[in-house]
């Protein structure tokens, strides 16, 4: 199994699935924010810097990503008191309506087109979810992204 080919088409399929409607253009793409969100929500409290290291990001793309983010309510930013030059990120402690709706988009449609075999939706839909309890985001942390 190739796993960087099927993370991809997981990818663009999550990003198929990301109602988009009223949000306007962004110079950043979905798959960057999405990646970038994942890795604040594995790294609390982390500095842009940071974020730009392990996702591999210049930190110009990580900051346009980040204000995406604090713009959707995803994120909040604070100054690190031991160092007021750099700002800090962490996941916002509500969930904004706008995460919320993107949480809620409905992933049928998406995967009934993708699938070879509409009638195996289901089925599909367990094994992406035992995936998701066992791979989410905290996976990378546990072998040293």
């Amino acid at each position: 199994m190739d796993l960087a080919l099927l993370g991809r088409t997981l990818m663009k399929l999550g990003e198929a699935a990301i109602p988009t409607e009223g949000i306007g253009a962004h110079g950043t793409s979905a798959q960057s924010v999405i990646i970038v969100a994942a890795d604040i929500k594995a790294h609390p409290g982390t500095p842009v810097k940071d974020v730009a290291a392990r996702t591999g990001f210049p930190q110009s793309k990580v900051s346009a990503c980040v204000a995406r983010l604090r713009e959707a309510g995803a994120v909040e930013t604070h100054t690190d008191p031991s160092d007021r030059r750099r700002t800090l990120i962490s996941p916002a402690p509500d969930v904004s309506p706008r995460v919320a709706e993107v949480r809620s988009a409905d992933i049928d449609d998406v995967l009934t087109r993708a699938l070879e075999d509409p009638e195996r939706l289901n089925e599909v839909k367990a094994a992406l979810s035992l995936i998701a309890d066992h791979l989410g985001p905290r996976a990378l942390t546990r072998i040293g992204d």
